[in-house]
């Protein structure tokens, strides 16, 4: 949809069954990739190793339905959440690059609901980049991404993953 409408916000997504995967953005030349062991950046002909943190204090928040969490999560309420806006600087996006932002450093995190999102083609890579690179990742409920998951939440360290499971929680 971002492409449709000319938002220059896409991601080209490959997931291998054997660990490797690969986010690229195509507007920034910027290729996320991960041999299942560690995650790297190439830009420009230059591989970087992705080293998460939540210094930017950026939470991407994915407000696309379906919300099968709700009403007890929807994410537009973590939006508005006092201690959420204390803590973070709220960005609202649609791409699956939110993922690979966080692996990156550019994101403290990204939080989306839904239900298993283990095996999207939208979101199986970037969740191997954000693992290689060791991001925390989760469902929405604290518990593992799978086919019982719920939803996505992946934070560049575990004090972030900790207050964000409090706020969604709380």
């Amino acid at each position: 949809m971002n492409y449709a409408v000319g938002n220059m916000l896409v991601a080209v997504n490959v997931a291998l069954r054997d660990g490797a995967a690969a986010v690229a953005d195509p507007f920034s030349g910027e290729v996320f990739f991960t041999d299942g062991e560690v995650a790297w950046v190439r830009h420009r002909g230059v591989d970087t190793e992705l080293a998460p943190t939540p210094a930017s204090q950026l939470v991407d928040v994915n407000l696309d339905p379906p919300s099968p969490s709700a009403p007890g999560f929807r994410a537009v309420d973590l939006l508005a959440h006092p201690r959420f806006v204390e803590r973070f600087r709220p960005r609202v996006v649609s791409t699956t690059l939110a993922l690979a932002w966080v692996a990156a450093g550019k994101r403290a995190a990204y939080v989306t609901d839904g239900g298993d999102l283990s095996r999207s083609v939208h979101f199986a890579a970037g969740i191997a980049v954000c693992r290689a690179a060791g991001c925390v990742v989760t469902g929405t409920d604290g518990g593992p991404i799978g086919p019982a998951g719920r939803g996505l939440v992946v934070a560049a360290d575990a004090e972030t993953h900790r207050l964000l499971m409090s706020l969604i929680h709380g």
